[in-house]
């Protein structure tokens, strides 16, 4: 089942700031009001979090410096003032200078 985001509203309609998520079947109606407070409230629309082959939850690992060497890649991160060191792949120096 999916979890479903809520807004609070106020006495004229509006979104207070305040969510809360609950776990319901997709054939349930939409709640109208907090289920412990029974303060108004409203189904929030929001992306899904869906970790597929592009999506950014696996992109992380996709760039990964033991992913990155596996497939052929050299990778420099910034190490200090005016320079960058290899952290991934066996090509090319193990420093670059900005000299």
């Amino acid at each position: 089942m999916p979890t479903y985001l809520y807004e609070i509203l106020d006495k004229g309609g509006k979104p207070t700031g305040e969510t809360f998520e609950i776990v319901q079947s997709m054939k349930d109606d939409a709640l109208t009001a907090q289920p412990q407070t029974g303060k108004p409230c409203r189904r929030a629309i929001v992306a899904p979090s869906i970790a597929g082959k592009w999506s950014d939850l696996k992109g992380k690992g996709a760039l990964s410096n033991k992913n990155l060497e596996r497939m052929g890649f050299t990778k420099y991160e910034k190490k200090g003032n005016g320079y960058m060191e290899r952290t991934a792949g066996k090509q090319g120096p193990k420093t670059l200078h900005a000299d």
